[in-house]
């Protein structure tokens, strides 16, 4: 008798030193993570409601998104395509850099695509009336478009002092060979208000690499592109993509403006002279970009999503991969992101 309860003693005791030395190894994979997110995903974006993120990025054919508790655990989260367009119109190809937003008790979804024809991309937005993006019904609005109409790709919205407003990439007129960032107020989610207002071109350095080797592209393209608001303290910032997604020069750039001036005056908008977040040959990354922020569940830190390349020259293809990391701010209430973490480095995720 005493030898079987000595026998299950020691069963017990090993039983608790084998989990305590297996929980905290659990613990920690919880709560770390390491980038990218996934092996594929261009134009990354999220939000965070409710207790959910919901991401999405660019597939080219259809929109879909991402519902996880965790951003730094997507390779798990449930996914689930709303919106796949009907064949033979002009938003029926390249669907590009879906934004997802919960705006004014309605969520929206905002991407560019075109009919087949790079020079008839423009803006599109959809509706759903449910709480829940996974439920209710997803109903194009249709073309969203400031009077002149232009081409325009990477269409975002932000609320300042309870004004919305839109920033995209677009052409000053009908010939690809510039992408300018614009901005202007909407009326409503789906309806811009007034004219639109360019607030940076391309005209620095390292915002001009661009160069093309193919028959149906102009030589050379300078690009701004990808704009996304971040407003902190007394400043509204806007963190853009530069030079050509397919360069390893792809960067971001940075515009900063007062909180209190009026954003639709070109002259509110200062330029940083040099990048913020650019490609780190030392850690692998290449042509880091096309960026959104999000915060973290408790609301006391902030991250960049973005994508990049693990190896030089890989251009704008599928192989760009989501990735995440925390950005803290300067004494001057600049933000700092930093420079881009190697791949497969461990992060302590968004608490």
């Amino acid at each position: 008798m005493y030898s079987n309860h000595h026998h299950i003693f020691r069963k017990i005791v090993l039983l608790l030193v084998f989990a305590s030395s297996v929980l905290p190894l659990a613990a920690q994979q919880t709560n770390t993570f390491t980038n990218p997110l996934l092996p594929s995903g261009p134009d990354p974006w999220s939000i965070y409601k409710d207790g959910y993120y919901y991401y999405t990025h660019t597939l080219g054919d259809r929109l879909a998104i991402w519902k996880t508790k965790n951003l730094s655990d997507l390779k798990n989260a449930q996914q689930k395509v709303i919106f796949t367009p009907p064949p033979n119109t002009l938003y029926s190809k390249d669907l590009w850099a879906p934004e997802v937003h919960f705006l004014q008790g309605k969520w929206y979804v905002y991407f560019a695509a075109d009919g087949g024809k790079n020079e008839n991309h423009r803006l599109y937005v959809l509706e759903n009336a449910s709480t829940d993006p996974f439920q209710g019904e997803w109903v194009l609005k249709g073309k969203i478009a400031d009077a002149l109409d232009k081409w325009a790709i990477d269409g975002s919205v932000f609320e300042h002092k309870k004004q919305l407003y839109m920033v995209w990439s677009g052409w000053e007129g009908d010939v690809n060979g510039r992408q300018d960032i614009y901005i202007a107020k909407l009326k409503n989610p789906w309806t811009i208000d007034g004219p639109r207002t360019k607030i940076s071109q391309p005209e620095l350095e390292w915002e001009r690499h661009g160069d093309l080797h193919d028959a149906v592209n102009p030589p050379h393209v300078d690009v701004n592109e990808g704009p996304q608001a971040l407003i902190h303290g007394d400043k509204v910032f806007v963190i853009y993509s530069a030079s050509a997604c397919w360069t390893d020069y792809y960067a971001l750039g940075m515009l900063t403006a007062s909180a209190n001036a009026n954003l639709l005056n070109a002259a509110s908008w200062k330029k940083s002279q040099v990048p913020v977040f650019q490609q780190a040959p030392q850690n692998s990354v290449f042509a880091p970009g096309h960026n959104s922020f999000f915060k973290s569940p408790d609301g006391k830190e902030d991250w960049i999503l973005y994508h990049a390349n693990s190896t030089s020259e890989l251009g704008c293809g599928p192989q760009r991969s989501p990735r995440a990391q925390r950005f803290t701010w300067k004494a001057d209430g600049t933000p700092d992101f930093g420079i881009p973490v190697k791949e497969g480095v461990e992060l302590t995720a968004p608490r």
